[in-house]
């Protein structure tokens, strides 16, 4: 039975993880029998906002406790986890991760990366096991990859804007739509765009069923 790690940046797919996209992720590996481990940094979010109304709320909230509601609180500090325990690892999207898990949102191409996920992608890329992103998460993946000096692939689906990004930071950006996937077989790298281009839950549930499948016969 492999075993994969979630990592989750939130609750709600403004100021965390997308929902939709981290449960189709933890349902597809469930499935395919993987053992999950889900985790989430033990860090205040960048900011909390109403769903309902899109607007900053004055509060804060911290990502791991709101990543639980996801996990049913079956969920670890991604800083005590290293790469030796994966078989592989994928990241769902949302907002939230490119707040919190890296700063995308706010600083672009430039961004930087949170230390312990950073190091963890690394220790998978290093380690040549399968690594999974969704939605944004690609562009966080590819400036791991450009830390590391590697050439790859990663899919910003169809959004000029982060196709641009990506390929500022010396990664190939792919188009495609919310049921493909690109792999980049050297580097064991699956994306897909999900509700990057996704105009449907069901949009988003085959792009992610194929990212998980594929993830799971590259271990």
């Amino acid at each position: 039975m492999p075993k994969v790690g979630v990592v989750l940046s939130g609750c709600g797919h403004q100021d965390g993880a997308e929902i939709h996209e981290s449960v189709l992720t933890l349902l597809a590996l469930d499935k395919a029998g993987a053992d999950v481990l889900i985790m989430a940094p033990d860090m205040n979010q960048f900011h909390v906002i109403n769903h309902l109304n899109g607007q900053e709320m004055p509060s804060t909230r911290n990502i791991l406790v709101e990543s639980s509601r996801i996990a049913r609180g079956d969920i670890v500090d991604v800083a005590t986890v290293s790469g030796h325990r994966l078989d592989a690892l994928i990241f769902p999207g949302g907002t939230g991760m490119a707040k919190n898990i890296f700063d995308y949102a706010m600083s672009g191409p430039n961004c930087t990366i949170i230390s312990d996920v950073k190091r963890l992608v690394v220790e998978i890329l290093e380690a040549d096991k399968p690594l999974g992103a969704i939605c944004i998460a690609p562009v966080m993946v590819a400036k791991v990859m450009e830390y590391l000096g590697r050439s790859g692939k990663v899919t910003g689906g169809c959004n000029a804007e982060i196709t641009d990004d990506i390929q500022t930071m010396g990664v190939t950006a792919e188009q495609a739509t919310a049921v493909d996937i690109v792999v980049d077989e050297k580097n064991k790298v699956v994306t897909t765009p999900a509700y990057v281009e996704a105009k449907s839950i069901k949009e988003a549930a085959v792009g992610i069923e194929k990212l998980v499948k594929k993830v799971l016969e590259m271990i």
